[in-house]
């Protein structure tokens, strides 16, 4: 079975793209957490990358994997690079359900950039909700009055879910029971998103690719 790469948007970025993020968010969370400061979006990068686009940037530790703090803009309101140093600390510092990682700590962390397509919400039959969604390709946001969650394209693969699984995580991510997504007025909405993420802490970048299709 062919491999095929969770974003089928019409701009795809390049691993040197990727890479040149990925290595931006190390920067700006060592920055931030030596000195305070946000850095500032460079001038040098690839001009791609300041058209505006949603991203999240993820930590994780290593090697176990445990997720360590994840931020990001849903939503393309700012140049790809500002929100990428933007997400970057606030995934290091600004992430409610963890404390702020340390210095020392950064070395044994992975960071992983997910470049987002613009959410297009599901117009149909709640209950054929899930025939529009395909695991491994894309990510879920669920909302409902002031309650809102999102859940990137990667997590639904790497936990094996099913799509109506997906969807009820995405709801109690958003704080909602999980079948609020069977209500008419909660809206759902799909994305894709281009992953790079670092093998090791510090080494070389790799874009992630799982098997789409659906389960």
């Amino acid at each position: 079975m062919s491999r095929e790469h969770f974003s089928d948007q019409k701009e795809e970025l390049s691993l040197d793209e990727g890479d040149f993020l990925v290595k931006l968010s190390r920067k700006a969370i060592l920055t931030y957490l030596k000195s305070g400061e946000i850095i500032d979006p460079p001038d040098d990068g690839p001009k791609n990358l300041f058209k505006k686009r949603g991203v999240f940037v993820t930590l994780s530790s290593y090697p176990d994997d445990e997720l360590r703090g994840c931020i990001g803009f849903p939503e393309p309101i700012e140049d790809l690079v500002k929100a990428t140093i933007t997400s970057a600390v606030e995934a290091a510092t600004g992430d409610p359900r963890f404390t702020s990682v340390t210095l020392d700590e950064l070395d044994h962390l992975i960071v992983e950039v997910s470049v987002l397509t613009t959410p297009e919400e599901i117009r149909a039959n709640p209950k054929e909700i899930p025939d529009h969604v395909d695991i491994g390709s894309d990510g879920l946001i669920v909302g409902r009055g002031q309650h809102r969650g999102l859940l990137l394209p990667q997590v639904a693969a790497e936990w094996g879910w099913d799509r109506e699984e997906f969807l009820a995580n995405c709801c109690l991510k958003a704080g909602l029971p999980p079948d609020n997504w069977l209500l008419r007025d909660t809206r759902v909405f799909k994305f894709q998103a281009t992953i790079f993420k670092e093998k090791t802490p510090r080494g070389s970048v790799e874009r992630i690719f799982h098997e789409k299709g659906k389960i």
